[in-house]
């Protein structure tokens, strides 16, 4: 698909980045386009490869290979390149919900996948979904689709993440009647509250939610639910419960002083300023090595209520983050967002600490094409880190041992210490554990845990009376989303653990049809 010979007479060029200087004043997305003929030309490159692995979606090594939705990637491609970007998006929309998300925040698993990038770089199928998308809003030809005739059934959606937005999508689309509940003051899930907004302008959010809303959906935001309603009152007045909760418990550090003020947890501290950014209080000045304002922060970023819900962060960010000595633990993509927030922010240092060795710079044997590349990658916020302090914020195969509190049980210092790989005589498994000797002690004023999570949040499940599995996902027969309780269906992270936008959305999408199926006893989704 494409052109014939793209691949041969064609480099691989992505869209300009805002320089670091730039970027870092301010939380708008830098990722820029390219011209519409020059992103033609990169769509040329797909090749006529016989075997696409790219919309494969497969586990390959315990890893996914391509496109998790099936995305029929080299047929759009094929008609990005030939200028028909109104088919190329209608092509686009049967397999995706909504691309405007996964071509800003999906690290691309169709690209690792490409048979191009087995010798040569990957088509940039990944800037050809955002041209597609952008070019379909821009032309007003994205549209929920309203059926003409009504089930009379009746579905709650418990979450507004990526899963549980592409469920309720589905099932809109199919004549039910959806409404979607979120215990947050906006809608988006980790959408919203996960990623920040130079990684996702939440205007993009809401232009999608506007359109949901105008097919019928409902949505019903500051409702806890197992909290301020019961899952006993939703299940008398719907047919069908859609948990989409997500995998919402962080990960903790048990070390001593962890009860120092200072350290929080990476998905708080996002939130936080994504809440005061869309309340209008967080401006950054021209020079983010400005002091902010001392005087106390306004409460209005918090609704004006006198106490700061329980996802959020009691007062300004900036105050936190300005001109203090950084730690984020964990270097994965939250780990990564925190270090280029707290450069927004105005840290004095960051430092991104990382359990695991220091990946190999091109693909090992043991781990052959198409496999996910195990390599290392530089992010935006590496980047800048390099760009600000002269070097990369990751330190390897080092963790926390000790926090060190003042008279006053601020955070002051971290005691971190080396890690080596060691085979567990009772499991044997390779473990990291901590090198005798090689503790060294920093300087620490904000310390941001980005360690991962562990499951779903055990007030909604224990509500539900839903079972759950050795690692606290909600437990459903293999290739089903039905729980263990009638009527109840479960889909994204709460389903699967910790993953991908696109595993949600997919995941979304499967379980509506399930859904649907239960209800109706067929389903055309």
């Amino acid at each position: 698909m494409g052109k014939t010979t793209g691949f041969l007479e064609y480099d691989r060029v992505d869209g300009p980045v805002r320089a670091e200087q730039q970027r870092t004043q301010d939380f708008l997305e830098f990722h820029l386009p390219l011209p519409l003929p020059a992103q033609q030309e990169q769509a040329g490159r797909c090749m006529d490869c016989g075997v696409p692995f790219c919309q494969g979606g497969v586990m390959i090594a315990g890893m996914a290979s391509g496109c998790p939705l099936h995305n029929l990637v080299p047929e759009v491609n094929d008609l990005v390149y030939r200028g028909r970007m109104e088919q190329a998006y209608r092509r686009l929309s049967i397999t995706h919900s909504f691309p405007e998300f996964t071509c800003r925040v999906c690290p691309a698993l169709c690209e690792a996948a490409c048979t191009c990038g087995l010798h040569d770089a990957p088509v940039s199928t990944k800037e050809n979904e955002k041209a597609v998308i952008e070019y379909a809003f821009a032309h007003d030809l994205v549209e929920e689709k309203i059926s003409p005739v009504h089930t009379g059934k009746k579905i709650a959606v418990i979450g507004s993440g990526p899963s549980g937005l592409a469920a309720a999508q589905l099932l809109c689309s199919r004549g039910h009647e959806v409404t979607v509940y979120e215990r947050k003051d906006r809608i988006g899930g980790l959408l919203r509250y996960g990623i920040p907004n130079m990684k996702l302008d939440k205007s993009v959010i809401d232009r999608r939610i506007a359109l949901m809303e105008g097919a019928g959906i409902r949505f019903v935001t500051g409702v806890d639910v197992g909290v301020d309603i019961k899952a006993s009152s939703l299940v008398k007045e719907y047919d069908g419960i859609v948990l989409a909760c997500g995998a919402s418990q962080p990960r903790d550090i048990q070390v001593p002083g962890r009860d120092a003020k200072g350290i929080y947890f990476a998905v708080d501290f996002l939130g936080t300023v994504t809440k005061h950014l869309l309340d209008g209080d967080l401006i950054l000045p021209h020079n983010v090595s400005a002091e902010p304002d001392r005087k106390p922060g306004k409460r209005k970023s918090f609704g004006g209520s006198e106490k700061t819900p329980r996802w959020f962060i009691d007062g300004d960010p900036r105050k936190l983050v300005w001109g203090k000595d950084v730690i984020v633990i964990g270097g994965g993509d939250t780990g990564n967002d925190c270090v280029g927030t707290c450069i927004r922010l105005g840290a004095k240092t960051v430092t991104q600490l990382e359990m695991m060795p220091r990946p190999a710079e091109v693909r090992m044997p043991s781990n052959p094409w198409p496999e996910w590349p195990k390599v290392l990658k530089t992010d935006y916020g590496q980047e800048e880190a390099v760009w600000k302090f002269g070097s990369d914020p990751r330190v390897y195969q080092t963790t926390v041992k000790e926090f060190i509190k003042d008279k006053k049980d601020n955070l002051k210092q971290a005691v971190l210490v080396c890690l080596e790989a060691k085979k567990d005589e009772k499991s044997g498994r390779m473990m990291m554990v901590p090198v005798e000797g090689s503790e060294r002690t920093v300087p620490a004023g904000l310390v941001l845990i980005a360690a991962g999570f562990l499951g779903s949040e055990r007030y909604v499940v224990e509500d539900f009376g839903v079972a759950t599995d050795a690692r606290s996902n909600v437990k459903t027969a293999p290739g089903s989303y039905a729980t263990s309780k009638p009527k109840i269906f479960t889909a994204g992270d709460m389903h699967r653990g910790q993953s991908l936008v696109v595993w949600a959305i997919a995941e979304g999408r499967s379980a509506a049809r399930e859904v649907d199926e239960a209800l109706m006893g067929y389903t055309n989704l």
